[in-house]
């Protein structure tokens, strides 16, 4: 027996399946923190299917951190890796490391109607790149670019740090809370599970308010609920989000789309369907024409990563056609 399998590791979870007839099966989200190293959680995997290392032949994982030479350390947990020992443990004919956002970007290759939510319409232009932006535990930005056929290559980057833009005096007189605390300010900073609480800080202070709010889902829940400070934060959320995607546009001529992606978004979908999202986006002077007719989608996928790991996969495996 042969087999393909992928993964997309990230800080808390490793999920896993098998990549069979280029669709993924069987599956699995294990914790991390429950294996000391990744070999060992890729064992218990195979054995919860019946099978074991040496029935597998090829594996794409992708991997929350930069991966680059031999060794890699998983960010945000406590396993390690080194190429040639990962592959020698489990047996391994091809081992294929990629960052986990560009196993996402990829995965928006994948995704069918039922995955995605139209936020802006328009329509993709053939042969320009696309733009793949998440807010999650950090800002993840990634380039999708057409590779000929129906092949892909991502232009990976840390467009998650770029400088938090400024588009109103409201914006300009938050931006100096922030970087009053923080220094200097990032995309990130704002744009993140962590940063939506950074952001709800900022406003109480600036507006004489006592914070009562602690976590991103105590914001989000308050603001559905329509708690005016958590609706603005939300809100103010939502726009710098455009800002920052917008921004992504003009500079890699993604006018192919624009893919928002990570767990944060869907959690109030209808309520950033309506936000200024989609003004913000636009907001660029004498460019505003530019982001016009763009498309935007919320992917609400489940598995983008892992579908991405099993096309990066693919295509390592598969030579291009001369």
């Amino acid at each position: 027996m042969t087999l393909t399998m992928v993964g997309d590791i990230g800080g808390t979870n490793a999920r896993f399946a098998l990549w069979r007839d280029e669709r993924i099966e069987s599956v699995r989200t294990l914790p991390a923190a429950d294996f000391a190293t990744p070999e060992l959680a890729i064992e218990h995997y195979l054995s919860s299917l019946g099978l074991s290392s040496g029935d597998l032949s090829s594996l794409c994982l992708g991997c929350a951190g930069p991966v680059s030479g031999e060794d890699f350390r998983f960010t945000n947990n406590h396993w390690t890796l080194n190429r040639s020992a990962f592959r020698r443990a489990l047996g391994l004919d091809n081992l294929l490391l990629i960052n986990d956002f560009t196993a996402m970007a990829l995965g928006m290759t994948r995704l069918r109607e039922d995955g995605r939510i139209q936020i802006c319409p328009g329509a993709s232009e053939p042969g320009n790149p696309s733009l793949v932006i998440g807010p999650g535990t950090g800002l993840g930005v990634s380039t999708l670019v057409p590779d000929g056929g129906d092949r892909w290559r991502v232009l990976p980057g840390e467009g998650g740090h770029v400088d938090l833009p400024v588009g109103s005096l409201r914006e300009a007189a938050l931006w100096q809370q922030l970087f009053a605390d923080l220094g200097h300010v990032r995309a990130e900073d704002v744009l993140s599970g962590s940063g939506l609480v950074r952001l709800y800080r900022a406003v109480c202070t600036l507006d004489g308010h006592a914070p009562h709010l602690g976590t991103p889902a105590e914001i989000s829940t308050a603001a559905l609920a329509g708690d005016p400070v958590a609706v603005e934060v939300l809100s103010l959320f939502c726009i710098w989000l455009g800002r920052v995607a917008g921004n992504g546009v003009l500079t890699t001529g993604a006018r192919g789309g624009v893919y928002i992606v990570g767990g944060v978004i869907p959690r109030f979908a209808a309520f950033f369907q309506s936000s200024g999202f989609a003004s913000s986006l636009c907001s660029k002077g004498c460019m505003s024409h530019y982001l016009n007719g763009v498309p935007v989608w919320l992917v609400t996928a489940e598995y983008p990563g892992l579908e991405g790991a099993g096309v990066a996969l693919q295509q390592a495996l598969e030579p291009a056609a001369a």
